[in-house]
């Protein structure tokens, strides 16, 4: 499992990661990445979600809620 503490200096993370710090599933999250509401950058066949773009994800999450 992934500890907080060796995220903070990272720029990106995997699907898998990402699942493991929200507790969001990575079948949910490859759901979102196919729709186009996660955004994503390949390495050869890698997938990485920057961390801006993954904390930009969460946080309109939070807006759509309140609207």
């Amino acid at each position: 499992m992934l500890a907080i503490a060796e995220t903070n200096n990272r720029l990106a993370y995997s699907v898998e990661e990402c699942a493991a710090l929200t507790s969001i599933s990575k079948a949910m999250l490859r759901k979102e990445i196919k729709a186009g509401r996660l955004k994503v950058k390949r390495a050869g066949r890698r997938v990485l979600i920057l961390k801006d773009d993954f904390m930009n994800y969460l946080n309109e999450g939070e807006n759509k809620n309140e609207k």
